[in-house]
């Protein structure tokens, strides 16, 4: 089972930013495309930024050009560069594999709070 410690989370003003990090145990890490996800209160969670093992990347409209996924396989290690941070940007931010065979178990997420 892989788990999953998302950080770097914080309060921002709008026009600020952020870089998250997530840091994955387990030991195949390298085959997975990886995700950032969000969910901001009452809304259902959603995929903002994918990267796959190669580095190719994909992100959500509401975030392209604004935000940089990257990975260090090394570390096991995947980055979400934000920056020009709105305030509904707000959300729990959640690190995750993506898979047709689902995700593993959700971390704790780390919180982004953008506000004046």
């Amino acid at each position: 089972q892989v788990q999953f410690v998302e950080s770097g989370g914080g309060l921002v003003q709008p026009g600020g930013s952020l870089r998250l990090s997530c840091v994955a145990s387990g030991s195949i890490w390298g085959i997975y495309v990886m995700g950032w996800y969000r969910q901001a209160p009452g809304k259902q969670r959603e995929l903002v930024a994918s990267i796959t093992s190669g580095g190719s990347t994909n992100y959500a409209d509401s975030v392209k050009g604004r935000f940089t996924i990257s990975r260090d396989n090394t570390k096991m290690t995947v980055y979400l560069q934000m920056n020009t941070l709105k305030p509904e940007d707000t959300a729990v931010y959640y690190c995750n594999r993506l898979s047709a065979a689902g995700p593993y178990a959700w971390g704790r997420g780390t919180q982004v709070t953008v506000s004046s």
